[in-house]
């Protein structure tokens, strides 16, 4: 299972281009979480969506990301 979480929305232009800029960024496997799915994540990411969540340590990038801004969230701290 990915560490890492896209939270995104159907028909979502945004989300669109952050599956565009994880692809250029070269990000490792993740899993994609639909928030309307689930009202607990969709109070929590409704207005940020898309979200790149990281399991390990909860750590989360809001959009407007680039590839730059991915790879070095994928790093992690330090």
């Amino acid at each position: 299972m990915p560490d890492l979480t896209l939270y995104q929305r159907d028909d979502c232009h945004l989300c669109d281009l952050a599956l565009d800029v994880l692809a250029e960024a070269g990000a490792p496997a993740f899993d994609s979480a639909w928030v309307d799915d689930v009202p607990e994540w969709a109070q929590r990411y409704g207005s940020r969506v898309p979200v790149l969540r990281d399991g390990r340590d909860g750590r989360e990038l809001d959009w407007p990301f680039d590839a730059a801004a991915v790879r070095a969230f994928v790093r992690g701290p330090g």
